[in-house]
């Protein structure tokens, strides 16, 4: 029988606590994923100062630790909640990094936040193996903020009895992140190494570090958020300054894709508080009193037969929102309404703000990121545009199939794992998909989910056959139940 493994899960961003993005959610659901198959899974994480220590019952439970920073012993607490009453959450409480910030990201001293957070998991591990009795076998560090735990302890940490044995899995949700600003910023004379000695860092130098980079080369394990996009970033094109080391043989055999999942409890248009009214594919059509409600509730025309396409997501070049800044003009001519859920860049949010004003009958462009708006534009749309540049894995492609709004998106990372495009000759296929990072490309892919969309029974068999897979995190966390075995060559 094999051991019910022991997995630390490091992360910067958890839903319910705080969520900035994707990975929240993925930091909520594959623990919760994992626990339910019986295996021991905590979380660490800043107590950042966006957090309500009241309403999630946060209490500390170890006070005066103290990690040296670049020659200055700091010092913190450990906090610890519960995620859904069952999954232990830690948090690293230090008031000067986390808890005096009103965002979780984007300061100057993201680097030296970043490191200190690093060195405090470690401590905080060898607390909690006295404070309560328990030490993980495997510690999963997500994203570049988590990137210098690999590197300590096969370093700095070398000769820690508590610490040196302890196996890694870095996980690359998007690897354009490497560090606590633009990676291609740095001047080539002082890109990190990824392998140097970090002493006597000076406030220049502590920027100058490549999370990501000494993560690759230090953890046991990497993977990434898709098989495509595992393939893709060994190319200098998506590579991100990295590919080099990706495509490095001695790399090969412990260098994987794993696609996420979506928490189908969570997302299920069957049980979803947030809308007006419930469905699911035996009786779809009730998905359409959603779209008409948010048509009203916009000033949108009212009209089941008008394709309704919605975006829900971050307002950046990523997202291929300058391919749709191209197409919009000649896209509202036709016959169908777009509303455009996110926050971000202020180009893009300040252009879709003017074509709103132009088009008020026809577009919606809410720039606002509200949650609770979420899953209604998933529920009310009867396509939803995803023509990213490149897409790690994407969730949203995943949440619209769940609630029947059928994806139209560019082939690229998980986004090219996931949907398939419609084949009006054999009836398969889940969505439209285009190739090239081109308008024009785009902008044909929409025109024949607009026209197929006339065909009602058509529609409705695509739409109800994405409703019908399974992207659920079951496969996809005995995947990584798989990589963590592999990063502890268990023979049992």
């Amino acid at each position: 029988m094999k051991k019910k493994l022991r997995i630390l899960f490091v992360t910067t961003d958890l839903d319910p606590f705080c969520k900035a993005g994707g990975l929240g959610d993925v930091s909520r659901d594959l623990p919760k994923a994992l626990s339910k198959m019986g295996y021991d899974v905590r979380i660490i994480m800043p107590r950042h100062g966006v957090i309500d220590e009241e309403k999630y019952n946060i209490q500390i439970i170890q006070d005066n630790l103290t990690v040296d920073l670049m020659g200055e012993e700091t010092s913190f607490r450990i906090k610890k909640s519960y995620l859904d009453t069952k999954i232990p959450v830690y948090f690293i409480d230090k008031h000067r990094y986390f808890g005096s910030r009103s965002h979780l990201y984007g300061y100057e001293d993201e680097n030296k936040r970043s490191l200190f957070f690093c060195k405090a998991v470690l401590e905080t591990i060898k607390s909690l193996e006295v404070l309560e009795g328990w030490k993980p076998d495997i510690v999963h560090c997500n994203d570049w903020h988590t990137g210098l735990i690999p590197y300590f302890i096969k370093t700095e940490y070398s000769s820690d009895e508590q610490i040196k044995d302890l196996k890694t899995l870095f996980t690359i949700h998007n690897l354009a992140f490497q560090m606590g600003h633009d990676w291609w910023t740095v001047p080539k004379k002082n890109v990190d190494d990824g392998q140097s000695p970090l002493v006597n860092l000076t406030k220049k130098k502590i920027n100058n570090i490549n999370f990501s980079r000494r993560a690759i080369l230090f953890a046991d394990m990497v993977n990434t958020v898709s098989e495509c996009y595992a393939e893709e970033i060994m190319q200098e094109k998506f590579g991100q300054g990295l590919h080099l080391e990706l495509s490095e043989k001695h790399l090969q055999k412990r260098f994987f894709g794993i696609v996420n999942g979506i928490d189908y409890e969570a997302y299920n248009p069957r049980t979803d508080p947030g809308l007006a009214t419930k469905y699911n594919a035996n009786n779809f059509d009730d998905k359409y009193k959603n779209k008409t409600l948010l048509q009203k509730e916009y000033g949108l025309k009212v009209d089941k037969d008008i394709p309704l396409l919605g975006m829900v997501t971050r307002i950046t070049e990523q997202k291929g929102f300058d391919l749709l800044m191209e197409v919009i003009e000649p896209l509202l001519r036709l016959k169908l309404q777009i509303i455009i859920i996110g926050d971000g860049d202020k180009r893009y949010k300040n252009f879709f703000a003017k074509v709103e004003s132009k088009h008020p009958r026809k577009m919606v462009a809410s720039m606002q990121f509200k949650r609770k708006n979420v899953t209604r534009i998933y529920a009310a749309s009867d396509m939803f545009l995803m023509p990213s540049r490149f897409e790690p894995c994407g969730l949203g492609q995943l949440i619209s199939l769940r609630y029947g709004s059928v994806p139209i998106v560019r082939k690229t990372g998980g986004l090219s794992d996931t949907i398939n495009n419609y084949n009006p000759k054999t009836g398969k296929g889940n969505g439209f998909t285009f190739s090239t990072y081109d308008s024009f490309a785009f902008f044909s892919a929409i025109v024949r989910a607009v026209e197929t969309f006339r065909y009602s029974d058509i529609w409705r068999k695509i739409a109800i056959n994405g409703m019908e897979e399974s992207f659920s995190w079951d496969v996809p966390a005995q995947k990584y139940l798989a990589l963590y075995r592999k990063a502890l060559k268990s023979k049992d």
